[in-house]
């Protein structure tokens, strides 16, 4: 029996068709994982389901349970036993975690909340899926992984029988995902029904009965899982096969472009090193991997040496052989360095403002005549930008926030590249983006170091640093511990430096492998 039917659903936005006669069904009791790159139409199918886009603004039907639904809301979705968790959880961090789970829906005796039962009943939930967590904790003190859980257990509170997940695992540690995993393994013994949407096909192929791919809008397949493999959902997702996810060149690096000597960072908040008497050398056309666990200072380092980080810093930064200070972001900016943040949409974008506007964000000095932005140099400089990396947006002044997670990182790739950086440095740059737009975004930087660019990649998915970089530098507990070559790197060489050559052996959150 099938707990869910979605049947001919079509959305349209102007000038887009977001679905295009989408047919979805999930059995009774199972994992179904909806996988699809950027732009699908994944998330828009969610939201049809769960009510943010009522009935009357698209075309088809939704059966739950075997009965026809037309949802005008949210809450009529809920009534329904559909739950959605969003990858930005949508709990109320001061609140505890007792009075996150019943918000909107507390005990009351005589119209006045009952906090005992309130948190009896809190105590239940959480007992009932394993949680060892304090119903009066508040949620701010919980790890995002328990933060995670903590949503599932306000769905399950609600009687919901259909949980929707969007991308869960995106911001835990191996850990986290663990606990997580085995939670709806439970879920699924006692007949709850997950819809489970994720980039990651590991996680997929362990955890999923069946999947559905989709593709520009439409339903492309739907099997079980045990006819599947990794290369046979990338081949439905992005109508091709794949033969090589990391399109690797040899290259032959040129001259020193950056040198770094000596170079010690401090925890603005504490009198502590975070990065301690590391030294380093990049040259033009390569790509230098860096590797390490959460907290080994790779992005300390390096928002250092872009003027972006608070702390103090000691040591030597040399450019083109020359000595360079650079106390700010437009110091570096200035000496040709370009920096693109592990998180685009609260450092990369202003997500309310247009991609033209967005685009040239860092460039607004090449726009201006006479003391005037020349749109019409900023419209033709764009429109060449976006051609060059294949942005899909329904047009220039389309809201940034509206496009796919690969396409919104192309446009924060586009406000560097207007600047004809010598030094660009990636923090996590495909973190959130499906397989067939990481291809294009490797494929886009290994044209730019061919062109003479210096790369830097720093990235918690050891597979795309070991299939991308010219060198790999590994750092553990603030430190460099190892470097490789290409030809010489193994998963095996990293996370021995990562875990041992210098460091104390903690793995609490460990590389994607």
């Amino acid at each position: 029996m099938y707990a869910l039917e979605m049947k001919s659903i079509t959305k349209e936005f102007p000038g887009v068709r977001a679905l295009d006669r989408v047919t979805f069904s999930v059995k009774k009791g199972e994992i179904h994982a909806l996988c699809g790159e950027n732009g699908a139409g994944k998330s828009t199918l969610m939201k049809v389901l769960s009510g943010v886009y009522p009935d009357g603004t698209f075309t088809g039907d939704i059966i739950v349970n075997g009965r026809k639904q037309r949802f005008k809301s949210i809450k009529d979705s809920e009534k329904a036993g559909i739950a959605i968790i969003y990858q930005e959880l949508a709990l109320v961090k001061e609140m505890t975690v007792g009075e996150n789970i019943f918000l909107g829906n507390e005990p009351k005796t005589f119209g006045v909340i009952d906090w005992d039962t309130l948190y009896l009943e809190a105590r239940k939930w959480l007992k009932s899926v394993g949680l060892e967590i304090n119903p009066e904790t508040k949620v701010k003190n919980l790890g995002i992984g328990q933060q995670q859980l903590v949503e599932i257990v306000k769905a399950l509170s609600k009687n919901s029988d259909i949980i929707i997940l969007d991308e869960p695992t995106a911001a835990l540690t191996e850990a986290e995902v663990s606990l997580l995993m085995e939670m709806l393994r439970q879920l699924r013994k006692r007949g709850v029904t997950c819809i489970y949407i994720s980039h990651k096909l590991n996680e997929v192929m362990s955890l999923a009965d069946s999947v559905t791919v989709l593709r520009d809008g439409k339903t492309v397949a739907t099997h079980p899982i045990g006819e599947l493999t990794e290369e046979k959902i990338i081949s439905l997702m992005v109508g091709r096969t794949l033969t090589e996810l990391f399109p690797y060149e040899p290259k032959q690096r040129g001259e020193k472009v950056l040198e770094v000597k000596n170079f010690s960072v401090y925890s603005p908040y504490q009198n502590k090193q975070v990065v301690r008497d590391v030294s380093f050398s990049l040259h033009k056309g390569e790509i230098l991997g860096i590797a390490g666990l959460m907290g080994a200072g790779r992005t300390e380092l390096f928002t250092s040496i872009f003027g972006a980080y608070e702390g103090k810093k000691q040591g030597e930064i040399r450019i083109d052989g020359r000595p360079v200070t650079i106390k700010t972001q437009r110091d570096a900016i200035e000496s040709g360095i370009a920096y693109v943040s592990e998180d685009r949409k609260k450092y990369g974008l202003v997500l309310d403002m247009s991609v033209r506007k967005n685009a040239t964000l860092a460039a607004l000095d090449k726009m201006i005549r006479n003391g005037v932005i020349d749109e019409a140099a900023e419209v033709s400089t764009v429109n060449r930008f976006i051609e060059k990396l294949k942005v899909k947006t329904p047009g220039l002044e389309a809201t940034v926030n509206n496009l796919s997670g690969g396409n919104q990182q192309k446009v924060v790739l586009s406000k560097w590249l207007m600047n004809e950086p010598k030094i660009l440095i990636l923090d996590e740059p495909t973190r959130g983006i499906d397989v067939g737009a990481k291809y294009e975004i490797y494929k886009l930087i290994n044209e730019l170091v061919r062109q003479g660019m210096a790369v830097v990649m720093i990235s918690s998915e050891l597979p795309e640093v070991l299939g991308m970089s010219d060198r790999i530098l590994v750092m553990a507990e603030g430190r460099i511990v190892g470097e490789l070559t290409h030809e010489e790197a193994t998963q095996e060489k990293v996370m021995m430096y990562a875990t041992g050559g210098g460091a104390s052996g903690k793995t609490e959150a460990v590389l994607s492998i």
